[in-house]
């Protein structure tokens, strides 16, 4: 735990700001991400402290799927069935705000905007799906 990091305090219930989404894992939680890219912009969060993405090894797949799964049920609770546009991905350090593992799912990917598609721009330097 890191009191210093906004999803730690997040995943702790200690923003009463954020409303947390239902979410069928313990370990997780789903919020709406605070500057949407798209309609629906969610981002799925471990509540342990994780570095970013770089620190991930092949013990996460089972996480990260997981991750993936909720952000699949946020989308399907709210009426959002089209996966196939759905973009979902992490930003690739140096270009994380925030350095605490977080998946960001967006949709519908078609609807994303002009500055959006720049920033969550499949397999860039700066966005991995």
């Amino acid at each position: 735990y890191d009191g210093k990091c906004v999803f730690c305090r997040i995943g702790r219930r200690e923003e009463p700001g954020t409303a947390l989404l239902p979410c069928q894992y313990e370990d997780l939680v789903c919020f709406r991400d605070i500057r949407p890219g798209a309609p629906h912009h969610y981002l799925v969060v471990p509540v342990e402290h994780m570095g970013n993405c770089k620190t991930l090894k092949a013990e996460h797949v089972p996480l990260v799927k997981r991750m993936m799964e909720v952000g699949k049920a946020v989308l399907q609770r709210n009426n959002f069935s089209d996966m196939s546009d759905v973009r979902m991905g992490f930003h690739w350090p140096p270009f994380c705000s925030i350095s605490h593992l977080h998946l960001h799912v967006l949709a519908p990917a078609s609807q994303l905007g002009f500055l959006s598609r720049l920033v969550y721009r499949i397999n860039s330097y700066w966005f991995i799906t």
